[in-house]
């Protein structure tokens, strides 16, 4: 059922990077429910790629793809992290939130240059903590039990929620500019 507000993207595309699971595919799925057209592409490179030199890239590219079609409303929403705002003391992560700041700074940017190109457009992050995905098993591969427990002491994000995210910036009214939602599970203490 299509969500209030959502009515003016319906036979719209939308592209969805990492929609081959987790957060992506959870996307995608969402956006399909609301009537829009989904294009999804999956990766197979490293995070630090992908956090901001494809991150980069896919911006431009759908900019300039708005812009040559004369597309003045458009959404481009970065999935981030809460590691976007600050640095757990990990060493692990470190490079992890790095990588994130430069998400939160780069859409930021693109906000502000949207704005000087006197467009429609809007760009907004969305960083939610824990979300119950194959990230922590990546990050501790060596290590699979801690990363199982990574997600059995709290109550974690389900993909699901970070999607519902979504399409609640895409409902707002287009005077309406959402620059971050930063969502965790309620027992996430950082």
């Amino acid at each position: 059922m299509a969500r209030a507000g959502m009515e003016r993207w319906r036979d719209r595309l939308a592209l969805v990077t990492g929609a081959s699971g987790g957060i992506g595919a959870a996307v995608a799925r969402a956006l399909v429910q609301q009537g829009l057209k989904v294009v999804g592409c999956a990766r197979t490179v490293g995070n630090i790629e992908v956090n901001v030199l494809a991150l980069s890239i896919c911006t431009r590219e759908a900019y300039q793809s708005m812009k040559e079609r004369k597309v003045d409303d458009g959404h481009i929403i970065n999935i981030n992290s809460m590691s976007g705002h600050r640095v757990l003391p990990q060493s692990v992560v470190h490079f992890y939130s790095a990588t994130k700041y430069a998400v939160t700074a780069l859409t930021e940017g693109l906000r502000q240059e949207l704005r000087e190109a006197q467009t429609h457009i809007r760009a907004t992050c969305i960083s939610p903590g824990l979300v119950e995905t194959q990230f922590a098993f990546k990050l501790h591969d060596k290590d699979p039990e801690k990363a199982a427990t990574t997600y059995e002491h709290i109550k974690c994000l389900k993909p699901e929620d970070v999607a519902e995210a979504v399409i609640f910036v895409l409902s707002t009214p287009p005077h309406v500019q959402i620059g971050d939602i930063q969502m965790r599970p309620t027992e996430q203490v950082t």
